[in-house]
Parts: structure tokens; C-alpha cells; sequence
């Protein structure tokens, strides 16, 4: 297998991605961390096409693709360089208060409602929300922006009995959590589950990124205060618009010692204990 190399990062030719598109991805993580400042001119086609032993017509589309998103400019004679952009820093989630974290997200953020309606419960839904398969769910499909632009794309699925006293409107205005409370619902606590996905050619557009673009994907269940099901939610984000924050205490126990998550201290100093018991051996 033929690999190509450049210092500190390679492209495969039997990735299903485009050769093109790999030098993309790397040339937009490094402006993305800093590597590439606002300013610094980017490596010019002859470079990068020597760097990762490529054609130049593969390497200018790596560039053109760069130039598309609005990261780098291009002038003949001028070379390419990084945009300068002022965007916010990226939304922090903290597993800690996770639904007041959610709530506040909510009111924090702009919202525009995708696609809303009522369908038969898939298996993964009717297992999330334990009602019979093919049972009646809301479905709503939502992005979530900030000022830089949207960060988040968001399934939601709903027991129809719930889902029945609020509708499209209010989806379109106000967090689904508080819809939940407002229809009587008490919340009680959440379950979920953080890995990655990639962004594929519906949901690119939609969070403006490339299609292959790495994506955190958490799935999360609330439930009311007896423990029943009353929301499942898939969400794709942008890793570069939204992080996962955790605070871990350190446990020593007889025979070894394991990291906790704990709820980072308050304004008080106080500390509430998680009902998350995931622990990590190390």
C-alpha cells in the first residue's frame, strides 16, 4: 500500500476520501488549531503537491476547497493565505448539571426547525423510548446556531401523548426540554452516549462544513422523575464550535484507583455527586 507522507500527518490512497480532500482536512485542522494563523500564507500548490507526493491539480483543489469555506484567500501572484476571523470561542457542555447546562443552551442559542412530524417508532427509537415498536413518536429535526455560525443538528423523538400538547411553532422558538416541563413533565435525569461520526452529504450543508468532516454524535435519553423515558435525542455537532467538558475526581480504593466524573466545584465550592457511575481504571 502506497502511503504518502507529510511531517506530522499522512494521506492514504485507500481511504475512500479523496486525496485532495485529505490535504483539506489537515490544512483545516491546522488553521483550526492555531498552527496556520490569521495571516500566515499557506503552502502554494507546487509545496503541498511535493509535501504529500501529489499532483497539483489535486493539491489546488485541496486549496479551493479551503478558499470555499472562507478559511484561506487566494491572489495570483500573492499567494494564499489563513482569513482572518473573529469568532467566538466554541459552546462548552458540561457533563456536569447537564440539563440545566441544556436548558441554558437553549435560550443561549438560535434554532431553525428542519423537518416536524409524527412517525412509527423505529427499533432503535422504541428501545430508547421503551413504547412498542412501530408506536407513534414526534419526530423533529433542528439546527442549532451561534453567532459563527451552526454548531449542532438535532434529532428528537418524543412519546405522541407528550408530543401531542406542543407543536411546530413552538419547537421553532423555545428549548424542547422546557416544552417538556411546561406540558407537566418532571425531569429527572438523562442518560448518554458521546462518539464520533462523519458528517455525510445531508447534514454538511446544514452545519456549512465538508462532507467527511469529523462530527461529535451524542445520543441521550431524559427521563421524568419516575424514570420513564420521555425524549431521545441524536445530536451531530461541530467539533470545532461545541466541546464536551468533564471534571474527574480521583478515587482510591484497596486494590486500585479509578477516576470518577463529579460536578465541577460551584461559586460556593460545593460539589453535588453525578448519577453518572462510569469509572475509568488507570
Amino acid at each position: 500500500m502506497a502511503m504518502r507522507r507529510h511531517i506530522g500527518n499522512a494521506v492514504h490512497e485507500s481511504l475512500p476520501t479523496p486525496l485532495y480532500h485529505q490535504i483539506y482536512l489537515i490544512l483545516r485542522g491546522q488553521i483550526s488549531d492555531g498552527k496556520l494563523a490569521a495571516g500566515a500564507q499557506v503552502p502554494g500548490e507546487e509545496e503541498l503537491a511535493r509535501q504529500f507526493n501529489v499532483s497539483r491539480i489535486t493539491a489546488r483543489r485541496a486549496l479551493a476547497e479551503l478558499a470555499a469555506e472562507g478559511l484561506v484567500t487566494r491572489g495570483r501572484g500573492r499567494g494564499t493565505h489563513v482569513t482572518h476571523r473573529n469568532e467566538p470561542p466554541p459552546v462548552r457542555g458540561a457533563v456536569e448539571g447537564l440539563i440545566e447546562n441544556l436548558m441554558a443552551m437553549g435560550l443561549k442559542t438560535q434554532v431553525e426547525l428542519i423537518d416536524f412530524g409524527y412517525e412509527a417508532a423505529a427499533p432503535d427509537v422504541s428501545a430508547a423510548l421503551q413504547v412498542e415498536a412501530g408506536a407513534e413518536v414526534q419526530r423533529a429535526v433542528r439546527v442549532r446556531s451561534l453567532e459563527a455560525g451552526p454548531f449542532s443538528y438535532l434529532t428528537t423523538f418524543v412519546p405522541a401523548e407528550i408530543g401531542r400538547k406542543f407543536g411546530r411553532k413552538e419547537l421553532a422558538r423555545e428549548p424542547l426540554l422546557a416544552l417538556l416541563e411546561r406540558s407537566g413533565v418532571v425531569i429527572g435525569a438523562a442518560d448518554q452516549t458521546i462518539s464520533a461520526t462523519l458528517a455525510d452529504t445531508h447534514v454538511a450543508p446544514l452545519l456549512k462544513t465538508a462532507v467527511g468532516t469529523p462530527l461529535l454524535r451524542i445520543s441521550r435519553v431524559v427521563h421524568d422523575g419516575n424514570g420513564h423515558p420521555v425524549e431521545y435525542i441524536i445530536g451531530l455537532y461541530r467539533p470545532d464550535r461545541y466541546q464536551f467538558r468533564m471534571s474527574l475526581d480521583r478515587v482510591r480504593g484497596g486494590e486500585r484507583n479509578t477516576w470518577s466524573a463529579s460536578v465541577a466545584p460551584t461559586t460556593g465550592g460545593s460539589k453535588s455527586s453525578p448519577r453518572s457511575t462510569n469509572r475509568e481504571k488507570k
